[in-house]
């Protein structure tokens, strides 16, 4: 194996006091959803945002001053970037970062913020990642890989180290995956000290590169995921015989339950999460019979997030719940009508959020309208209260879209 314990801690030396000791916390809510005694590491409260710095610091540490002096460069569109770009500032260290040129404008200004010089270039990470290869031989700089190196994978392992001090008795440690550096330094870590314990992996469905190679599948990924942090066409090949040996499982989290896991940790444990970072719960919900009645330590990977992906989500998931609809209600048109409709959604306490009074252009009679009603409520059976006293007016109304139950008609 490229890594052992003695390895990681090493690393855990190397790093006391230069990275945050996140904390391991107890979640009483996501134990009662999941049916799992839930323990959240939450590396998502590290210097940047994700646990990158550990592999980061390790590495740079360990290069001779002449390649200090000459520099680094990485290839990231986000949390790599910015663990290589914190520890680089600190160290003295000229970091270079080449990004994709679709690379939001903040990811692009937090990286620079932290001393870094960003070059966009590519229309993907692969491009960015040859374009950094490339300055890297004509430069003489050094490579900091983000999951592929040795140090890297040791610096991640820190983490199981202290998950395992604050909570020796887990059963299982759930793990997000994009190229596997995490995952490798945490399954080596604690199966050197607890061989007993179940390591877990969790990848977006859309991105399965890690599961379909370790079952001789051909690597088939693409797509747009709310998990961007992992979504990771090629598995590391340092990373992939690690995983092999040493994790019981790699399991898929579709986008719907990515997005539920992120909504779970913002609305049940207030805690705001990125989409790799809640992959680990995600997997925990899609699978609750196989965790039930275990300690399972979920790793929250990182919290960097955008606000209006964010945003989304919450409304998403609000709709989905019944808690955010909107309703179609046939109406004749005449006088005081629409007044009548509102009367009944706010008698049975349905909160109206918008309304849309359409006349002209609907495939109905004349002296017939529609009304589109934008309404908030409790859950779905709220909503199908609302609809049932709109329909016993004498409305027809219909929900339009749809929510995770059947829509009322």
């Amino acid at each position: 194996m490229p890594v052992d314990i003695d390895q990681i801690r090493q690393a855990r030396e190397l790093i006391h006091g230069q990275v945050v000791r996140t904390p391991s916390v107890c979640s009483y809510v996501l134990s009662s959803l999941s049916g799992a005694d839930v323990v959240l590491k939450l590396e998502s409260m590290q210097v940047t945002g994700s646990f990158k710095p550990r592999g980061a610091l390790v590495r740079l540490l360990s290069l001779d001053e002449g390649a200090r002096k000459k520099g680094v460069i990485a290839a990231s569109a986000g949390n790599h970037a910015q663990g290589v770009a914190y520890h680089a500032q600190r160290l003295g260290i000229p970091a270079t970062i080449v990004m994709p040129t679709g690379t939001p404008f903040t990811k692009v200004g937090r990286t620079e913020g932290l001393g870094a010089k960003v070059i966009l270039h590519g229309e993907n990470l692969a491009d960015s990642r040859d374009h950094a290869v490339e300055i890297c031989a004509a430069q003489d700089l050094r490579f900091i890989h983000p999951y592929d190196d040795e140090k890297i994978i040791a610096g991640q392992g820190t983490v199981g180290l202290e998950m395992l001090d604050d909570d020796p008795d887990l059963d299982v440690i759930i793990v997000p995956i994009g190229g596997g550096g995490l995952i490798s330094g945490i399954a080596t870590a604690v199966k050197a000290l607890k061989p007993g314990i179940e390591i877990v992996g969790a990848e977006a469905s859309l991105y399965p590169s890690m599961n379909q190679a370790l079952s001789g599948k051909e690597v088939s990924c693409g797509g747009q995921t709310v998990a961007d942090g992992i979504a990771v066409k090629v598995p590391g090949e340092l990373t992939r015989p690690i995983v092999k040996e040493l994790v019981s499982e790699v399991l898929l989290a579709s986008e719907t339950c990515l997005e539920h896991a992120l909504q779970a940790y913002l609305e049940a444990q207030r805690l705001v999460v990125e989409g790799a970072g809640a992959a680990s719960l995600a997997v925990l919900l899609e699978n609750k019979a196989r965790f039930a009645g275990k300690k399972v330590g979920l790793v929250v990977s990182g919290g960097n997030i955008d606000s209006r992906l964010l945003s989304s989500i919450l409304m998403r998931g609000l709709v989905r719940e019944g808690r955010l609809v909107r309703l179609r209600v046939g109406i004749t048109d005449a006088p005081g009508v629409l007044a009548r409709v509102t009367g009944l959604i706010g008698d049975s306490g349905g909160n109206i959020v918008e309304v849309y009074h359409q006349r002209l252009y609907y495939d109905i009679p004349v002296k017939q309208a529609e009304v589109d009603v934008v309404i908030e409520t409790q859950d779905v059976n709220h909503l199908n209260q609302i609809v049932e006293k709109l329909k016993d007016g004498g409305f027809p109304t219909r929900l339009l879209g749809a929510t995770s139950t059947d829509s009322p008609g």
